[in-house]
């Protein structure tokens, strides 16, 4: 084993302190922080601009397949969205719902499951907060609950390679995102046993306190709820929301049918690794923007609506290929994992990775998400390397203890947005869902260690 450099390890723990510590501040973009702090720290470490060249180039090298696919996916599912793809499973599911409060936390939770298909947290929330919350204020339901089930069923799904813990990771580890995902696939099948069985549990625990109220004459018993006019609702502000969209598109059931059976034939062939991630949305946008818009002028209408938000992604992920250039190539990150090796009880070094694993929901609260993937990660990673833990079983344990508590955690702006759909405050949530999303972090490890994706050391 080498020995570790006591000038790179410095460089590497400050340029990694700085990173976290200005990404938790808040006041700079992630795109500045980790393309300047870790520039400026070769530097001063004593490397030269040809040096820096090098680290910029493997780090970009490293992440353009996860930047590619990005970029296509968040406008293949902006454009599918726009066709109103998932609209109506969200109506059926209120619609079975029958407004019991047992059926109505079960329809919740899977309705995140649906609305968060495309990855994306805002688009989850708009989706159903709005549609929901009249039904659970109605059956004099918390809207506390509204949020927990949403978190944890979206947690759930944003395993999948084009959303953004995954991603980061893919590109942090250099593995593709859709070979990352595959082993992850039993893992959300549990987990949506898991999701589903609580919500029961929640619903069941929810009926006792409104029981409990209705008996103190606190509320009135709403045991009669007309569930199709919310249902209606849904589905008229749904339209009335894309009605501009909608008036340029091809909107007959024909092309809605047609955007199922393509939906399901990327996700297919990415999943079956017939085709890449990338090049799989990028063939499914150039499908899906000839099938739902006439012209190349409405289609690139559509390209440029969602266009910030992809590439707002590729730009951070771009940023970090300095960060992953710079602390890879310069051996930075290795001297710092042999000098952890040195202090690292002998009993945890195998076991770091799950150990770390188990406090990534605590993590949420203290770093965001690119803090956590960009900068705790790598480090995790090339320690427990040492102990010949592998890359991939890493990152797996990482991602899956800190994914779930992505929606309690403040540094994501898609929570604000539910905070603000939904009325609440950000102290409640925390108080009403932290412990239970940790308990169900746990539990999804617990489900990953029975699954082999990762193993304990003894």
């Amino acid at each position: 084993m080498d020995e570790p450099s006591t000038l790179l390890t410095l460089g590497g723990l400050a340029i990694i302190a700085v990173t976290v510590g200005l990404l938790m501040w808040n006041r700079l973009s992630p795109i500045v922080v980790m393309s300047l702090v870790p520039l400026l720290g070769a530097l001063l470490v004593g490397f030269g601009p040809s040096d820096l060249v090098e680290f910029f180039d493997s780090g970009v090298a490293q992440v353009m397949n996860v930047v590619v696919m990005f970029i296509f996916a968040i406008l293949f599912f902006g454009i599918l969205s726009d066709a109103g793809l998932f609209d109506p499973i969200v109506r059926g599911l209120i619609l079975l719902t029958r407004g019991k409060v047992v059926l109505v936390s079960v329809g919740t939770a899977l309705m995140g499951v649906v609305a968060h298909m495309d990855g994306a947290g805002a688009t989850t929330f708009l989706l159903t907060i709005p549609a929901l919350l009249p039904l659970y204020q109605a059956l004099n339901m918390s809207r506390y609950l509204l949020l927990l089930l949403l978190a944890l069923s979206a947690g759930i799904i944003n395993m999948v390679p084009w959303g953004g813990p995954l991603g980061r990771a893919a590109s942090v580890t250099g593995i593709d995102p859709g070979e990352l995902y595959r082993p992850l696939i039993p893992l959300q099948i549990v987990g949506l046993v898991l999701i589903v069985t609580l919500a029961v549990l929640l619903g069941l625990r929810e009926k006792s306190r409104i029981a409990k109220k209705v008996a103190a004459g606190e509320v009135q018993a709403a045991d009669d709820v007309e569930v199709r006019s919310f249902a209606d609702d849904f589905a008229a502000r749904q339209a009335e929301q894309r009605a501009e969209i909608a008036a340029t598109m091809r909107g007959s059931r024909a092309v809605y049918w047609a955007n199922v059976v393509l939906a399901l034939s990327i996700i297919g062939l990415m999943l079956a690794d017939i085709l890449p991630p990338a090049l799989a949305f990028l063939i499914g946008v150039g499908i899906a923007l000839p099938l739902n818009f006439r012209g190349s002028d409405l289609q690139m209408e559509r390209v440029r609506a969602h266009a910030p938000n992809a590439l707002m992604m590729g730009a951070v992920i771009l940023a970090a290929a300095v960060f992953l250039g710079v602390l890879n190539e310069s051996q930075m990150l290795e001297s710092v994992a042999l000098s952890f090796l040195t202090v690292i009880p002998d009993g945890l070094g195998p076991n770091l990775h799950l150990v770390m694993a188990s406090f990534g929901v605590p993590m949420d609260l203290l770093t965001s998400t690119d803090a956590y993937y960009f900068s705790v990660l790598p480090l995790v990673e090339a320690t427990s390397s040492q102990f010949g833990v592998g890359t991939a079983e890493a990152a797996h344990a990482m991602l899956v203890g800190n994914i779930i508590g992505t929606f309690v955690s403040p540094f994501s702006p898609a929570l604000w947005l539910a905070l603000g759909l939904s009325g609440a405050n950000l102290g409640t949530h925390l108080r009403y869902s932290f412990f239970i999303v940790w308990g169900f972090s746990l539990m999804m490890l617990v489900a990953g260690l029975v699954l082999g994706l990762f193993s304990i050391t003894t």
